[in-house]
């Protein structure tokens, strides 16, 4: 392989790795399993959830249920290629979500992540959450009436009343 091929080769890798967390941020936003479950390899561990499809889809089940809504926000991704088909790199998120039980949450998370090349794609191995901080908010940005842009900047968007789910929770909320 010559310098410019394995250089062309090793850009490539790393964009397919660089869509691994956007895709896993999008997955979160739209509570999809199934596309959450294309990001990983079939090997891959969930700690106690176990291993495999099966195990990230218990895992999203129980860790998500009380979530109205989550928007995770990628940046700083550092990404190492190791060999031909294995990589690792780190990358941090900002997360907003609304939580039934625990009201509006703010998280800044690191991930620490391994990649493995399977079936000619790129995808993680293994996902390591570092919490750096979480706050819950004593009072929801969502607690408010819809903004029903243009008309005005502030309150609910059309983005999250868009969605059955949130809607659902939204009105059930004394204003």
């Amino acid at each position: 392989m010559t310098a410019e091929s394995r250089a062309i080769a090793e850009f490539l890798a790393r964009e397919e790795i660089r869509a691994l967390p956007l895709r896993y941020a999008r997955s979160i936003e739209r509570r999809d399993a199934e596309a959450m479950v294309s990001l990983f390899v079939p090997h891959a561990r969930f700690g106690e959830f176990g291993e495999g499809p099966e195990a990230l889809e218990r895992l999203m089940r129980e860790t998500m249920a009380a979530n109205v809504f989550a928007v995770i926000l990628v940046a700083n991704h550092l990404i190492d290629l190791d060999e031909d088909d294995h990589a690792h790199g780190e990358v941090w998120a900002h997360c907003f979500s609304q939580n039934r039980d625990d009201g509006f949450i703010e998280q800044l998370i690191k991930y620490e992540d391994r990649y493995e090349r399977h079936a000619g794609e790129w995808r993680f191995l293994h996902r390591r959450h570092h919490l750096w901080y979480g706050i819950r908010h004593p009072r929801s940005p969502l607690d408010q009436p819809a903004a029903r842009w243009p008309a005005s900047q502030f309150g609910v968007g059309d983005l999250p009343l868009d969605d059955a789910e949130f809607t659902s929770w939204w009105e059930q909320i004394p204003r």
